[in-house]
């Protein structure tokens, strides 16, 4: 019959620490997203290397960056699109005499 083990009272592991690039990005996410994009992708690469925490935060930095990626390209073609039918609709206005 073998000994249970017993661990030094007060003894506690050092905790893990949490990749910088990983919370870069998702602050950097909202501020630029395409930035946040990238430290999103540097960070997780450095997580599976280092082994320190911040997964969710990288993954959460790429998701937020690429969602307000898209947003940004969507509005951008909106106002676009918008400025041309309004070209096109002034074009069509009858001038005063």
């Amino acid at each position: 019959m073998s000994q249970p083990y017993y661990q030094q009272p007060g003894y506690y592991p050092p905790p893990r620490r949490t990749n910088s690039l990983a919370i870069a990005a998702l602050i950097t996410a909202v501020l630029c997203a395409p930035v946040g994009i990238v430290l999103g992708v540097v960070a997780r690469k450095q997580i599976r290397q280092t082994g320190e925490d911040g997964w969710g935060l990288a993954t959460a930095g790429l998701v937020v960056g690429v969602v307000f990626t898209v947003l940004w390209v969507l509005a951008f073609v909106l106002w676009v699109v918008l400025a041309v039918w309004l070209y096109r609709e002034i074009g069509d206005l009858p001038v005063p005499r």
